[in-house]
């Protein structure tokens, strides 16, 4: 073994280790009580104001749905606006309104969503992304149950001239439409004039959406208000939260999302942590050894004093710990637990154990960085570790590697197997060469009492760096000298595939030569050692995360079609709900609507579908199964095959067609009255009763439109618009 394996640098540090520059230190201050951090974590007005107005408005709307005398306010001012807005209507206007509407909640909101998903997959921007789908589901899930817990029927005392499905309590074209363009500014809009200027025109977009909607009658404005702002309130927060710009930026060039910004304001708050905390004054900050890091922002730091005095610095992120976790958790699902894959909880926790890692790898004799303390930008979200800069070192894939440094590495590997100790990633990037004297760094991964895979894989990657800078006949006649032919096999059987950094793989894949068949020819045979790890934990995640993907997607993908716009409504009772209200909108020129009157033994609501034009519900039956008996209201219906018989609804004419026996019961029935028609399809399985179609005809009675309309008039001031109540437009 060469003599400088054992060299002791200079300096009063402890053996083995580099002298740091140096450095004078200040005093240092400590943070009184109450004082701010030197970055206090940002509270954006801007986004509180969306949330606020958000909850507002909901609470606003749930408020007025539950008390007469407000909803006859809202139901007013609504219609004033509306009827100021029908008061313009022109044919091209009302075209060009068409228009806007189709494109905004048909398949033109289908192509915009997909394509905000197809750009940020282009762009690899996964994070964004998943935080744009997990804010669609959520407005999706919750957005529904709101939808539904309003209710609210369509707008009163106003022609409504263009398709609509369901209630107008929240209106979801808009609340779908508003989100998709939310998509686009944050996932895919540059931050600063780039991002105001398309927040801009989703602003404008999404208004002459809104009026457009509100020109043809389809939407009170409260309805497109609330919708709007909800899924505004969603977006900002989400991706406020889960990709703010400091650690998430959205840029158009090469570089690892995983570093910040260290400029501007985070600049300066380092600069005054460090001053405080550690009694240092940094005058310059520089990122460094970025291509290689994707775990921290590596800095550079000078210091004040003479100009190569630096220190090095790891500044750690709340974004860095959620990455670490998705990425242990990915693992353990793609090979199993390989070795200790749990990830840390804190940042605090994190910076703490590279700290502790350093000191301990002094102790042993290993030459690493010397480390200087821990800095706190922002508590709980952000803290930096600063060490030594090894100033004239260079990574070992740019050094010259000969048989003293083959030496210093193969004899860093036995110092970490004597104290029980793994690096796990060892890789060309966390291994400098300064004066042929190799430096190790970056010891977050360091792990004690490892599995033995763990410390055979550590020999086998470190031996793979050395021969991509020398031969590996040449390294593995030097390993001899520290270890066993024995272990030396074991350590090219387990380093395989993912094993080995992905740093030192592109080196390999580089290199002309096979060095891994090399090194196994070298050594004695011995079969590969599996990677994967087979438990019940795995099997329970993948089986866990393949289902909650799988029901996002389902839920998610609603989203992207037009029929987002209905999502159903609540089978109308007899009386004067919003459901009975709902259907005489639908077909507002019928003089009867059906509705539930009172259901016999076994039988129970199966739900309902009300739309322009149509308004059906449908009856499940504990024998005869759902949709036992499904009643349609329409305008028209064609009774030419049907015969005429005794009717036993009032003021309504009853035709039947023969029923089908074939391989079910079959029966169509058709009531007719003046402006529409009720048809009745009765189903009715196999060896089930059909009586069980008698018993259904007192479940479902016809009550007159003209109720609803008194009901309207003399309760909210205004004309239920159809028969028997003219309205504008």
């Amino acid at each position: 073994m060469s003599d400088d394996v054992g060299r002791v640098a200079g300096g009063d540090g402890p053996a083995g280790l580099p002298p740091g520059p140096a450095v004078r230190k200040g005093r240092r201050q400590r943070r009184p009580t109450g004082a701010p951090p030197p970055l206090p974590h940002p509270v954006t007005i801007s986004t509180t104001a969306w949330l606020v107005a958000g909850a507002v408005g909901l609470a606003g709307a749930f408020l007025a749905s539950q008390l007469t005398p407000w909803l006859r306010v809202d139901d007013r001012a609504s219609t004033w606006v509306l009827r100021l807005l029908a008061g313009m209507r022109t044919p091209w206007l009302t075209d060009v309104a068409n228009g806007i509407n189709v494109a905004g909640s048909s398949w033109g909101a289908t192509v915009l969503g997909l394509s905000v998903v197809a750009l940020t997959i282009a762009f690899r921007r996964w994070r964004h992304l998943l935080v744009f789908l997990g804010s669609l589901l959520f407005l999706e899930i919750v957005g529904t149950s709101i939808y539904l817990g309003l209710s609210r029927p369509r707008p009163y005392g106003v022609l409504i001239i263009a398709g609509w499905g369901g209630y107008s309590g929240v209106s979801p074209p808009a609340a779908v439409l508003t989100i998709f363009l939310m998509g686009i500014v944050y996932c895919l809009a540059v931050p600063g004039r780039a991002r105001s200027w398309t927040k801009a025109a989703v602003a404008a977009v999404v208004a002459v959406f809104g009026l457009a909607r509100l020109y043809l009658g389809v939407d009170h404005p409260g309805d497109v208000l609330l919708a709007v702002a909800f899924a505004v309130a969603i977006a900002v927060a989400a991706f406020r939260f889960f990709t703010p710009n400091e650690v998430f930026p959205v840029a158009y060039r090469r570089g690892r999302t995983a570093h910040v910004d260290v400029t501007g304001r985070r600049g300066e708050a380092i600069r005054q942590a460090v001053r405080d905390q550690l009694g240092l004054t940094v005058v310059e900050i520089k990122p460094v050894g970025l291509e290689s890091s994707a775990g921290s922002t590596p800095l550079r730091l000078r210091v004040e004093g003479s100009p190569d005095e630096f220190l090095f610095a790891k500044l750690y992120t709340k974004g860095h710990v959620r990455a670490d976790r998705w990425y242990k958790l990915w693992r353990t699902i793609l090979y199993g637990s390989l070795e200790d894959e749990h990830p840390f909880q804190t940042v605090r926790r994190l910076v703490e154990y590279e700290d502790y890692a350093l000191r301990l790898l002094q102790d042993i004799g290993v030459r690493t960085a010397r480390p200087y303390g821990i800095v706190e930008i922002t508590p709980e979200r952000e803290y930096m570790l600063v060490t030594d800069f090894f100033t004239g070192a260079v990574e070992i894939g740019e050094a010259d590697v000969d048989d003293t440094v083959i030496d210093q590495g193969l004899l860093l590997i036995r110092k970490l197997w004597d104290a029980g100790i793994a690096h796990r990633d060892i890789k060309p990037g966390n291994l400098m060469v300064r004066h042929r004297t190799l430096l190790l760094i970056d010891v977050a991964f360091v792990q004690v009492r490892p599995s033995p895979w763990r410390q055979a894989v550590d020999l086998g990657n470190m031996m793979l760096v050395l021969a991509v800078r020398s031969d590996p006949q040449r390294v593995y006649r030097r390993a001899l000298a520290y270890f066993t032919e024995t272990e030396l096999a074991e350590a090219f059987a387990a380093t395989r595939g993912v094993a080995s950094p992905t740093q030192l793989r592109a080196f390999m894949k580089r290199d002309p030569r096979d060095l891994l068949g090399e090194f196994r020819a070298l050594a004695p045979q011995r079969p590969p050692i599996v990677l994967q790890r087979w438990s019940i934990r795995r099997v329970a995640l993948a089986a866990a995360m393949l289902a909650v993907i799988a029901a996002a997607v389902g839920e998610t993908g609603n989203a992207f079609f037009p029929a987002a716009e209905n999502l159903g409504a609540y089978a109308p009772s007899c009386g004067t709900g919003h459901s009975m209200i709902l259907s005489a909108q639908a077909v507002p020129s019928a003089a009867m609507l059906p509705c539930i009157a009172a259901l016999p033994s076994g039988w129970s609501i199966g739900g309902a579908d009300i739309s322009s034009g149509k308004a059906s519900l449908w009856l499940d039956s504990d024998r005869a199964g759902p949709r036992a008996v499904t009643v349609t209201l329409t305008a028209t219906c064609d009774t030419s095959a049907a015969r005429q018989i005794p009717s036993d609804q009032p003021r309504t004419r009853r035709f039947e067609q023969p029923p089908s026996l074939a391989a079910q019961f079959s029966d169509l029935r058709f009531y007719t009255f003046p402006g529409g028609c009720a048809t009745y399809q009765f189903r009715i399985p196999p060896g089930a009763s059909p009586v069980l179609a008698v018993a259904a005809d007192s479940a479902v009675a016809l009550m007159p439109r003209s109720r609803l309309v008194a009901y309207i008039r003399h309760s909210e001031g205004l004309a239920l618009c159809g028969r028997g109540a003219s309205c504008p437009g």
